[in-house]
């Protein structure tokens, strides 16, 4: 069991083993005290005039207590992220990291904006952690890109993949959870794949190509397409061509 475990942890590709791992100490660090979730949750005022920068990245990793929802959360995590990373983004690892990127200052900008307009300031101030946002809006992006997979929601229906992140954000409603956090995720989602999919085709352009900075940080993989036996890409050589004659 164990090592099947370690073997499964293992075959996970760069960016989603490492953000797994980052949710899971970090959320388990904060249920025995060893971290203090004060030291990690957004607040801008500490970031600008503190300098505390971390809260940018470290309310991205935090799944508040050890319970069902927890677990919830890292399989959707752990089954989305890889997925996206291992088939849409297959050897595109620093276009995935930037996805991750753009959707967590998407997240972040909408956070910081909503808690400045009145009516809804309060309900954007409780918002003090965006990890289970950035994990819907992986579902969201997934989803968008696989709209005709059929899935079936705890055995009760089935639908395609287009309706998933709807199907989630009604349950979260079902079960008297807040519909703000898995919004937001959709939001942030559907920015992404207008600007990475939708918008390119009208237009010709990518606004969210990955800058070269990013790509240097990665080293691509190299996805190797196999060439059918019954088509040639070049002329034969002279002593094949002459056989054929």
């Amino acid at each position: 069991m164990a090592q099947a475990i370690e073997e499964w942890y293992k075959q996970m590709p760069i960016i989603t083993r490492s953000y797994l791992t980052a949710a899971i100490v970090t959320t388990v660090g904060c249920s025995l005290d060893i971290i203090s979730p004060h030291n990690l949750y957004l607040n801008p005022i500490l970031v600008i005039n503190q300098y505390q920068v971390w809260r940018l990245i470290t309310n991205f990793l935090y799944f508040r207590k050890m319970d069902l929802d927890f677990l919830f959360h890292m399989f959707f995590l752990a089954r989305y992220c890889k997925l996206l990373e291992e088939n849409s983004f297959r050897g595109r690892t620093a276009d995935f990291f930037y996805m991750l990127l753009f959707g967590a200052t998407v997240l972040t900008g909408i956070v910081l904006v909503g808690g400045m307009i009145p009516y809804v300031s309060e309900s954007f101030a409780k918002i003090i952690f965006l990890s289970n946002s950035l994990t819907f809006m992986m579902v969201y992006v997934w989803s968008k890109q696989n709209p005709f997979i059929h899935m079936s929601f705890l055995g009760l229906f089935t639908f395609t993949a287009a309706y998933l992140p709807w199907v989630l954000l009604g349950f979260s409603v079902l079960v008297g959870a807040s519909p703000w956090v898995d919004l937001l995720g959709m939001i942030a989602g559907h920015a992404y794949y207008f600007l990475e999919d939708v918008y390119p085709r009208m237009t010709g352009r990518r606004p969210l190509k990955t800058p070269m900075f990013i790509k240097a940080l990665f080293t691509e993989e190299t996805v190797v397409v196999g060439r059918p036996n019954n088509v040639r890409f070049a002329a034969p050589p002279p002593d094949e061509a002459q056989h054929q004659d």
